[in-house]
């Protein structure tokens, strides 16, 4: 099947269907995958919740031969939209169980259940870096616009890193994968040596790292760390969230761990040369791919500020408190 010259869906071996959903952002689709076993179907990250999506699932599952009542488990990687929107969709259509981590759950309840205040902290957040108030009052709204993307919510059932779940016929490990997403899961089979690693390795594009209000630490370092950990699985093949399998999965965490070396050491010599708030600095760095476009902003300023932490905590720069906002110098 295709769609306006993209091939929709591929089949990899253990009968696993890679469906690319559609999104009505920079990213252009998100990776939801059909998990054969003797019961039916698995049903991993089925996207974001908008008619085209729905229009895509139909037509996959009528060229597929796939009823609702083939599915028998919805499993998701995490809390982000485009993974987690078409959950309680297809909960309703299906009867099958939603499963993911309670922190991943909590973040969706924060998120999408007290938006207002969500969206107040994120302002307040962006506000102490420097952000324009014609910015900050398109935070809220812009969030509010998710909320029938993700709508209706699913019923969950938890679980989490250090468990295991049954895949195709092949038990999967759970994986604590945080940095990109607080609560994120990775499924890696031992037997055939495949992952499933949600947003936390992505081929050809880096993975969103973000400051979140309310969640404490260091989230750079949490991926990285994570990163580390991860080499430690030997993997034949990964199935991301973003763009196609891949077999390079230990070069590729070897390319993302250098990404961000690059990125810290580019805004340390900024920082040498004259002070920056957290929004002067992402504009330095995203400049014109920002512009006039509140969803990408938010993803650059909050891996900016990602970024600015990490520096901070290892020393390399400093901050001072310029009239209630921060400046930061190296």
């Amino acid at each position: 099947m295709t769609e306006s010259g993209l091939k929709v869906v591929t089949l990899w071996p253990g009968d696993i269907l890679q469906v690319k959903v559609p999104l009505p952002f920079s990213l252009k689709w998100v990776n939801s995958y059909l998990i054969k076993d003797e019961r039916g179907f698995t049903l991993l990250d089925p996207g974001l919740h908008t008619s085209e999506a729905r229009a895509v699932w139909a037509a996959v599952m009528a060229d597929y031969d796939i009823a609702f009542k083939h599915i028998h488990t919805i499993v998701l990687t995490h809390q982000h939209p485009d993974h987690y929107g078409l959950a309680g969709w297809f909960q309703s259509q299906t009867g099958a169980p939603v499963l993911m981590s309670e922190k991943s759950y909590a973040y969706t309840q924060r998120l999408w259940g007290d938006r207002r205040i969500f969206g107040a902290d994120l302002a307040a957040l962006y506000s102490l870096h420097g952000t324009p108030q014609l910015l900050l009052e398109q935070i809220s709204p812009h969030l509010e616009s998710f909320v029938e993307k993700v709508s209706p919510q699913p019923e969950v059932t938890f679980i989490e890193a250090g468990q295991s779940l049954k895949l195709g016929g092949l038990h999967y490990e759970l994986i604590d994968a945080p940095g990109h997403a607080g609560g994120q899961l990775c499924f890696y089979s031992r037997e055939k040596k495949w992952m499933f690693c949600g947003d936390q390795v992505l081929p050809n594009i880096t993975p969103n790292i973000s400051v979140v209000p309310g969640e404490e630490g260091d989230p750079l370092q949490q991926f990285l760390d994570n990163l580390a950990g991860l080499r430690n699985f030997e993997v034949e093949l990964a199935f991301p969230g973003h763009r196609d399998p891949f077999s390079a999965f230990d070069g590729r965490i070897t390319e993302i761990i250098e990404h961000h070396a690059r990125r810290l050491d580019t805004m340390e010599h900024l920082l040498a040369e004259r002070s920056y708030t957290g929004f002067a600095m992402c504009e330095k760095l995203f400049g014109t791919r920002i512009a006039g476009n509140i969803h990408q902003f938010r993803f650059a300023m909050s891996e900016t500020l990602a970024h600015l932490y990490y520096l901070e905590r290892c020393s390399r720069i400093s901050h001072e408190d310029q009239s209630g906002v921060i400046e930061y110098k190296a």
